[in-house]
């Protein structure tokens, strides 16, 4: 039995496991949650204000999926100024949809889904009211 033998393809096989491993490692997208995470970032004590005006409201916007829709129940549309809700896929960035949020007198708005992929998604709903901006963040698994 020659033990020098069995150690150099030892090492051999070691050395083409971690060749294989950096090669795999390096071939995986490693995509930012943003592209523009420090402007974002310095932007954010706006964004807290957004969802303490949010927090204050007495009847807050509920986010739901119902079918093939994604729908959006607020009593108080009329006064949305302007607004949108994004629907954001934290694992890949090219799944991202926006929606416009419109002044209505419904006290819903309905959104299509069908050509979204399914998986967890955070729906973000920035809206515009009485010059104040609001923000809240539901979880949905479509």
């Amino acid at each position: 039995m020659n033990w020098g033998k069995w150690i150099i393809v030892a090492f051999v096989l070691f050395a083409v496991f971690i060749a294989t491993l950096v090669t795999v490692c390096m071939r995986e997208d490693v995509s930012l949650v943003s592209g523009n995470y420090y402007k974002e970032e310095l932007a954010y004590s706006d964004q807290i204000t957004r969802l303490n005006n949010a927090a204050k409201l007495a009847i807050k916007p509920v986010i739901r999926k119902e079918g093939n829709y994604v729908t959006i129940v607020f009593n108080r549309f009329t006064e949305v100024e302007e607004g949108e809700l994004l629907l954001f896929r934290p694992s890949d960035s090219d799944m991202d949809k926006r929606f416009e949020l419109t002044s209505s007198s419904e006290n819903v708005q309905s959104f299509a889904i069908d050509n979204l992929e399914k998986g967890m998604y955070r729906a973000r709903m920035r809206w515009v009211m009485e010059g104040d901006e609001f923000f809240i963040e539901t979880i949905l698994n479509l």
